[in-house]
């Protein structure tokens, strides 16, 4: 299966963490969406390992993608997750429509690929995809 899909990671404190080339980053207590796509057609590329790979607490992953780093905090954990099954890439399409109502992002986070501005949005108060895009 390929598709995109939206991990909601919570950031229990306020914390400084190095994302790998992005340097060091603070990242405020609350509620991050990020936004990926799995667009292969075995293994690691499809949709469903990609997203097991980074719900898995392995401690053992290999870091490679900037998420992994802050996956990989102790102070984070995907509180929701949302896979949008798909032929067509829509990564940058649903971060750019998650960048118009969120409070804040981290610059080129997950973006490194393309021309958005990032694909990793925060919001201080989070309860649903559904709600924050009404």
């Amino acid at each position: 299966m390929k598709g995109s899909y939206i991990l909601v990671v919570f950031v229990q404190r306020n914390v400084d963490l190095i994302i790998g080339a992005l340097g060091k980053i603070t990242f405020k207590k609350g509620f991050y969406l990020y936004v990926g796509s799995a667009m292969g057609h075995s293994g690691a590329t499809t949709l469903i390992n990609r997203v097991k790979r980074h719900t898995s607490s392995s401690k053992n992953k290999k870091i490679h993608w900037h998420i992994d780093y802050l996956l990989n905090d102790k102070n984070t954990s995907i509180c929701q997750l949302y896979l949008i099954p798909s032929l067509q890439n829509l990564e940058c399409l649903i971060a750019c429509e998650l960048f118009n109502v969120s409070d804040d992002y981290i610059n080129n986070f997950g973006s490194s690929d393309c021309k958005c501005k990032s694909h990793l949005l925060y919001s201080r108060y989070f309860k649903s995809l559904e709600e924050l895009l009404q």
